[in-house]
């Protein structure tokens, strides 16, 4: 019998048979999670609880953990005297075009390197993927000149939702997500498709994405996130106040809103992306990791 081949870890095996080694290595373990729950967490809790102290608290030297007095009705206030219900739907459209044109053109363009296989298709993905080592500020202008007026057709998007909706469209990091998923799909299931007679866009809606769902997961959450909580970009391309998201509007209201309510207004708009990665937080594990390893 060939001799096991020993498993290198942190701790040694002997260690954790000993007290002593379970004991610390429990220690360090509470303490890294505890540490790195309470950096996460703590802005949440100070950010909620902020919203309920008054205003004269929260311009205190002093801060305190707990408010003084609760002030719960900042939500109400900061919800019906600025009209944030109208922000949020801005917010939820821009979401959902980005999303839906993100999902249209990544998708395609995955499937096209992956499977399709096209010429100078590994110089394109390479190309792509240099893109991402490009600070974001780089790419504003270029983008900003583009949306004013759009090669060949010269439209002017500005003031509309295809300004932030175009851009968000080519992902190279989600392209890359996808394509690297899409490999894994044995090429033997498409060659099976096409004997019966299917073509290249039925393979990919009956075939394909079916079988994409977890990755497919993970890129719609990226979608929405990215542009719930972009703040630059719809500031430039959305000037007009009664068209931009949320982010956007809060900075603007900054000046004439009560600190207590301003917190709430931020608060609010930060629970459907807490919401949307809780309920959604194992796919985001298991989209990511799907295809890394073959069997």
């Amino acid at each position: 019998m060939p001799a096991e081949t020993p498993v290198r870890t942190l701790i040694a095996p002997a260690e954790m048979n000993r007290r002593t080694g379970r004991f610390l290595y429990r220690f360090v373990l509470v303490l890294t999670l505890t540490g790195f729950t309470l950096t996460f967490v703590f802005p949440l809790y100070w950010m909620a609880t902020g919203a309920m102290k008054s205003s004269a608290e929260l311009a205190d030297s002093t801060p305190t953990l707990l408010p003084q007095s609760w002030h719960p009705e900042s939500y109400a206030d900061a919800w019906t005297n600025v009209g944030l219900g109208h922000y949020f739907l801005n917010t939820l459209v821009l979401a959902l075009g980005a999303w839906l044109t993100q999902l249209l053109v990544d998708v395609s363009a995955a499937y096209a390197l992956s499977k399709l296989r096209p010429l100078l298709g590994n110089v394109v993905l390479g190309m792509m993927l240099a893109s991402l080592m490009l600070p974001v500020s780089a790419l504003l202008v270029p983008m900003y000149l583009t949306v004013v007026d759009v090669p060949l057709f010269h439209v002017n998007l500005i003031n509309t939702p295809f300004a932030v909706w175009l851009p968000a469209a080519a992902n190279a990091f989600n392209i890359f997500i996808l394509k690297r998923f899409f490999d894994q799909i044995p090429a033997e299931l498409l060659d099976s498709a096409r004997i019966d007679g299917a073509g290249t866009l039925r393979i990919l809606v009956s075939v394909v994405l079916p079988l994409s769902r977890p990755v497919l997961a993970v890129v719609s959450i990226f979608a929405v996130v990215a542009v719930w909580k972009d703040f630059l970009w719809p500031m430039l391309v959305l000037p007009d106040e009664a068209r931009q998201p949320i982010t956007v509007a809060l900075n603007r209201l900054s000046e004439f809103m009560p600190a207590n309510q301003l917190l709430a207004g931020m608060a609010m708009a930060a629970v459907p992306l807490l919401v949307l990665f809780l309920i959604f937080q194992r796919h985001i594990i298991a989209g990511l990791t799907a295809g890394s390893l073959k069997g």
